[in-house]
């Protein structure tokens, strides 16, 4: 059963965190996702919808549950649900899962690559659910689609959330308290390695 898309049309604040544990399944491969950041659209200076809507960002303005892709420093895809009331931008970025069905078709897809690292960080999370560009704007909820986003089988346990400043995102809507919007599972060692934001924007 998928996740329904009033649950994923609240507050994006909200939503990242509930979709840890959540399992995701696309291309052969199914994920339990372990690590996400929020993006709050208008309000937040490091996301992409920022300076409101153009042909790259319109699908982060809804419905909720389509998956937004976009690629970066010219060699990456990085995958993001979309979320919150249809109108106003915000979005998930998916940043590390663990493989839990298919990993035979991933292992295919990430030669050489240790399993623990197959979807650590979101290139490698992208590359391991085959999202690239014909992906962005597919319904997740779509129950006849080619992607599935299922709720987790049971919430995370209590404390086992932890959050802290986004990777990669510099200046306002970066690093510091003020924007703890990244959210991981405690313990988990597909979990991506914090690395402070140097000087650019989240692209």
């Amino acid at each position: 059963m998928s996740i329904r898309r009033d649950v994923l049309a609240g507050p994006v604040l909200e939503v990242a965190p509930a979709l840890l544990g959540a399992r995701l399944t696309h291309a052969g491969v199914t994920l339990r996702l372990t690590e996400v950041e929020a993006y709050a659209g208008a309000v937040d200076p490091g996301s992409h919808a920022f300076r409101g809507r153009t042909p790259r960002t319109a699908v982060m303005f809804g419905p909720a549950g389509h998956l937004y892709v976009y690629f970066t420093y010219g060699m990456h895809f990085c995958a993001n649900v979309v979320t919150g009331p249809e109108g106003q931008a915000s979005a998930v970025l998916l940043r590390a899962g663990e493989v839990v069905a298919g990993h035979e078709v991933a292992a295919a897809r990430r030669p050489g690559v240790r399993e623990r690292d197959w979807a650590r960080g979101p290139a490698r999370l992208a590359r391991t659910l085959a999202f690239g560009r014909d992906e962005n704007g597919l319904d997740l909820l779509d129950p006849a689609g080619p992607g599935r986003l299922e709720p987790p089988a049971e919430p995370p346990p209590t404390g086992a959330v932890r959050t802290g400043p986004r990777v990669g995102v510099s200046g306002p809507g970066g690093d510091g308290d003020d924007f703890p919007w990244r959210f991981w599972l405690a313990d988990e060692p597909t979990v991506s390695v914090y690395r402070p934001a140097v000087r650019r924007r989240r692209d």
